[in-house]
């Protein structure tokens, strides 16, 4: 299972009317510490910008899993609820999960989400779909 961390990235960016405007954006990196999360952040980040930056903040993020999509540019949190029964009592017992999806619309990611979760043997219910504001995912690759 891999650890998601979200790293905030601050540096000058270049806007479209050609000024220049000091910018923080999130990226979530999978990696093992908070030390490697910094160390991918930035060599994912330094062909992309000139001049100085700096890494104001890294979190560990609670994210299980994530559902890819190429043509698609923006990353939706989905938290779901597995449902199990509880042998002793009976009840039904709510397991709070999150995952990332990378869609255009949040019916895009609602799609996307049940299609991931096509095999899954267990019962769950989506409970929230939102839009976040992380512009990229860099997932663990061996060189």
């Amino acid at each position: 299972m891999a650890l998601w961390f979200e790293c905030r990235i601050r540096y000058d960016k270049m806007m479209e009317n050609g000024s220049v405007k000091r910018v923080t954006e999130p990226y979530l990196v999978d990696a093992l510490s908070f030390t490697e999360a910094e160390a991918r952040i930035i060599e994912e980040q330094k062909p992309f910008i000139s001049g100085d930056f700096s890494i104001p903040a890294i979190k560990k993020t609670n994210i299980a899993e994530i559902f890819f999509d190429d043509c698609c540019d923006k990353w939706w949190s989905v938290k779901y609820n597995l449902i199990t029964l509880d042998e002793k009592s009976g009840k039904e017992r709510r397991t709070a999960v999150y995952v990332m999806v990378q869609a255009n619309d949040q019916q895009g990611a609602t799609d996307r989400f049940n299609k991931g979760m096509k095999g899954t043997m267990s019962d769950y219910e989506i409970e929230k779909v939102a839009e976040t504001k992380i512009m990229d995912v860099y997932p663990y690759s061996p060189k």
